[in-house]
């Protein structure tokens, strides 16, 4: 599994025009069965995602059509996670 840390730039500015675009990216995260939860960093430092179900080299091409990271209003960080222990409802994450 993957924690995606989006934290925003110096261009955070202009998130409103990519606003759009950053939303259907993450429609289609949720919708090819990769992202399981995404999530705004607190105090207004960018967002997050939990993903799944792809390798470390797809998951990369997919965080650079994000436009908010193909436009540098955020930098993506992306960390890897072997669960070794769940709870039963994050089973599925066990793989």
């Amino acid at each position: 599994m993957f924690v995606i840390l989006l934290k925003f730039s110096d261009y955070k500015s202009r998130a409103g025009q990519f606003m759009q675009g950053h939303n259907e990216w993450i429609k289609r995260g949720f919708d090819d069965g990769v992202f399981s939860l995404v999530g705004s960093l607190q105090p207004n430092l960018g967002g997050g995602i939990l993903a799944h179900n792809t390798s470390l080299p797809d998951l990369e091409r997919r965080v650079q059509e994000d436009p908010f990271v193909a436009e540098n209003i955020v930098t993506a960080e992306i960390l890897e996670i072997t669960p070794s222990r769940t709870s039963e409802q994050l089973a599925f994450l066990r793989g």
